[in-house]
């Protein structure tokens, strides 16, 4: 079992994929052979398909692929533990493709306005992903460098910083949020497959060999395994604040956990130190939750 730290094994696996794939052309001194992956309407004329995913591994130097590693980490391992890993891979495939797509129909019309370079890296699909996340969110303001700004400008804002990012697509990023926004609305309905289908597809080729690769955590396609799964995390970690000893061990049930808040947990935390304190035996105070 991984340890609760460990990295999603998409996210990871993604990382791993982008290093790889871009490797060969940096330790020639040349960017990787931009014949091979990377998104091109004169390639896609030929019959290159591959090339709708395959752009998203591409990096041309050290900078943008470090740039790159960092925003697969935060913005996929993030988009994975809130969804699952079978859901992650099957909506990064499907937003790279769908991103390929629109920007290979803008292309032609914004080339006569702009310059407009090779789409190639991760951040289009990072776009979308945020866009799903605003889209969706509660929240109305969240913080940013600071100040409080409207969850629904965060994207935009964040397409501004992007275009200084080196060899970023500012039309690739951009259709990249468009894809999110829309999957977001809800009008992608296709691929929200029900959970039960997440749940069956974690027992298939390729997740169970996900599974098996050390050092990797694989997030459930199940919301109630999920949050049994963070629930544990939590206790694990009041238990190591508060130096529980093993007599006041408290054993987790992932089932009995799915309906347990933080305030519960809290207030669990407590319950323990007074066993500790008073000799009680945890399990039939948390019987009655």
């Amino acid at each position: 079992m991984a340890a609760p730290s460990a990295p999603p094994a998409a996210a990871a696996l993604t990382v791993l994929l982008s290093v790889g794939a871009s490797a060969p052309g940096l330790l020639r001194g040349v960017p990787a052979a931009p014949s091979a992956a990377t998104l091109r309407p004169a390639a896609l004329h030929d019959g290159e398909v591959h090339r709708l995913i395959t752009y998203i591994f591409i990096y041309e130097d050290l900078i943008s692929l470090a740039c790159g590693a960092v925003i697969i980490w935060y913005f996929a391992g993030s988009f994975e533990k809130n969804v699952g890993t079978v859901k992650h891979c099957i909506l990064t495939a499907a937003f790279s493709m769908l991103s390929a797509l629109l920007y290979l129909f803008l292309e032609p019309l914004v080339s006569r306005l702009l310059e407009v370079g090779d789409a190639k890296g991760f951040m289009p699909v990072a776009f979308a992903t945020l866009g799903v996340s605003t889209t969706r969110s509660r929240m109305k303001r969240t913080l940013l460098f600071g100040y409080r700004v409207p969850v629904v400008l965060v994207p935009w804002l964040g397409l501004c910083i992007a275009w200084f990012v080196p060899q970023s697509s500012l039309l690739g990023n951009f259709c990249g949020l468009l894809v999110g926004k829309v999957y977001g609305l809800g009008y992608c309905f296709c691929l929200d497959f029900p959970e039960s289908v997440g749940t069956k597809l974690d027992h298939v080729f390729p997740f169970t060999l996900l599974k098996r690769i050390p050092g990797l955590k694989y997030i459930p396609g199940s919301l109630a395994e999920r949050r049994a799964s963070e629930n544990s995390i939590r206790v694990m970690r009041i238990n190591n604040n508060h130096n529980v000893s093993p007599n006041c061990e408290l054993e987790i049930e992932s089932e009995g956990w799915t309906g347990l808040s933080l305030v519960d947990l809290e207030r669990d935390s407590l319950s323990l130190q007074s066993c500790q304190r008073d000799g009680v035996s945890p399990g039939s105070s948390f019987l009655a939750l």
